[in-house]
Parts: C-alpha cells; structure tokens; sequence
C-alpha cells in the first residue's frame, strides 16, 4: 500500500480516530471504499422508485448533506455503510487480503450432521463485524459530548443505526456447503459459514427503513439516551432502525440540504405507488416521450457453449416530471 500514509492524511470526511485506524490497518482502505460502494450501490438500488434515489449533492461523504440530518434516510445510510464495511472486510479476510485476519473461526453449528465436515475457508463475519464497529463508530464516539444536546443525539442515533446495519450482515451469514464423493454422490460434505449476498442485506434494512422508530432524546437526568417519541410504541431493538427528525418530501432541489429533486425523474404513469408520477412528480405533472430502445432478443443456446440473440428496436412509452 505505497502511498496509503498520504491518503490517509488527505482524504476527506475521516474523523482523528479514523485516521488513526487508516494509519494503522492500511491494508484495510481499500476494502473501506469497497463496503462504501458497495453500500452505495444497494442504497440506488433500494430506492431507485422513491423521490430520494441516494442521489448525492456536493458529495463530501458517500451520501452528502443529506446523511447529516436525523431522518429516515440518513438512518438507512448509516446502516447500510456500517454494513458495507463489515461485508466487505468479512470477504477480504477469506481471500486472504489483510495480515491480521484469515478464514472464519466460527464454531461448528451444533445443527450440523455429525458426518459433514466443518472447515474449508469461510468469510470472517466476526472479524468483519468488530472492525466496522471499530471504524465506523469511532466518529461517532468522538463527536458525541458530555451527553446531550443535538450533537449527542445524532451520535447515539447513528450509533443504533450502524450496529442494526453490522447486526443485519452478521445474522445474516449461514452454513454453506459442498458434496464430495465419486460420480457425484455426495457421501461426504464440507461445509463453512458465508456471508449472504449484500442485496439480501439490503432488503433488511429497506425493510427496517419502512419500520424504522421515530425518536427524541432523553432529558431525564441520568438517562443518556433515546426514547420512542410515542411511548404507547414497544422500543425499538438493536437490530430495527432509528430516527430523530421528519424527512423533507425531496421534491425540489436544495443544493444545501443534498436534495436533487425529482425534476426529470421517470415515473410510471400507471401506478399508484411510489414510483408513480403523481407521487414522484409532487403534483407538477409529466412529459410524455417516444423513446427507441434497442436490446438482445430472440436468444438461442448453441451446443456447446454460447448463446446467440438478434437484436431488436422497440418504440417505447416514457414519462418524465415536470
């Protein structure tokens, strides 16, 4: 990693502790950034049909201004980079990448038949999971005060929100397995534990994100936290998502706040959900346009061993918000 003491000291958005960390685990940046992709990736995907898409503005971090807020979204953004993070580290310690880690130790699962082996390489959940929570909290650690104020209250919001986003990736990990024996017969097994595929991470925290827990800060004294804003709500658990603040409807740019608007945006003029355009317009209406898409069509499997497609045109319906 030649140059990493330098990127270390010049990239933007670290914390002192994190810069430390960088320092210290230089092997580690580069599968920083990939976790960071890949939650930026999964965060577009999620909701590529919502008003806000993940569309960051003056980007100074992943998500820009708008995971400087305490709402929903900034919840989800959290979570999902703490994720990033601890899937991507997990994957590189398997691939044998970092000096201080290597295949999974987990214990063998006591549901397992005695006559399947455990080993192999598995991914290193439990090292990826303690080193996002070294890296990713140690912001939040530092900005977090003497215990109250608003300050202190978006650290302890983003703290829940990066565990439930680890707890998601780590929960998620199982036993994976592969047959050995003559001809295909699978007399015996070896097994390991793998992460799931980071969209099915993805669509546990989308699914958090729609329950997420609307909450305030507690000013009792002695108490150093978070309460449901409605107490009548069970509390919400490490693994659920947490916000402090109503979300703005994303429908008109504001550069400041990191909001793209949905000027432009393609809607579906059919549907009454959210990627709808009476939704995704906010009620300014749609254009409507012919538009020509050419795609692989007609495909045939050719023994042994490609495919082969003729490409067709089609003329397409597309609506866009005014």
């Amino acid at each position: 990693m030649i140059g990493a003491q330098p990127l270390c000291a010049s990239a933007p958005g670290l914390s002192p502790g994190q810069r430390k960390l960088c320092h210290l685990y230089q092997d580690h940046v580069a599968h920083i950034g990939e976790g960071a992709r890949l939650a930026l990736r999964e965060c577009q995907h999620q909701f590529r049909s919502r008003r806000w898409n993940c569309t960051a503005l003056g980007a100074d971090s992943v998500f820009g201004p708008v995971a400087q807020s305490g709402s929903r979204e900034a919840a989800f953004a959290f979570a999902v980079s703490s994720a990033g993070v601890a899937h991507a580290v997990s994957r590189a310690c398997r691939e044998g990448d970092l000096a201080t880690c290597g295949c999974s130790r987990a214990a063998r699962p006591a549901a397992l038949p005695r006559d399947w082996l455990w080993g192999g390489c598995g991914d290193n959940a439990e090292y990826g999971y303690r080193f996002a929570r070294e890296f990713v909290d140690a912001r939040e650690r530092e900005r977090g005060g003497g215990g109250g104020g608003a300050e202190y209250a978006r650290a302890v919001m983003n703290l829940h929100n990066n565990e439930a986003g680890r707890r998601a990736v780590y929960s998620l990990a199982d036993v994976a397995c592969k047959c050995h024996g003559v001809s295909g017969s699978c007399s015996l097994k070896t097994c390991w534990l793998q992460l799931a595929d980071f969209r099915r991470v993805g669509d546990r925290l989308k699914e958090k994100y729609d329950g997420g827990a609307a909450m305030r800060l507690v000013s009792r004294k002695g108490s150093g936290g978070l309460e449901p804003v409605n107490g009548r709500f069970t509390p919400p658990t490490q693994d659920d998502l947490v916000y402090l603040d109503a979300s703005p409807d994303y429908c008109t740019y504001d550069e400041t706040r990191g909001i793209a608007g949905t000027v432009a945006r393609q809607c579906n003029r059919t549907s009454e959900g959210t990627d709808g355009c009476e939704l995704m317009c906010c009620g300014r209406g749609y254009d409507h346009y012919k538009a020509t898409v050419v795609e692989r069509c007609h495909c045939k499997f050719h023994w042994c061993c490609y495919v082969k497609c003729r490409m067709c045109t089609e003329i397409v319906d597309r609506f866009v918000c005014k």
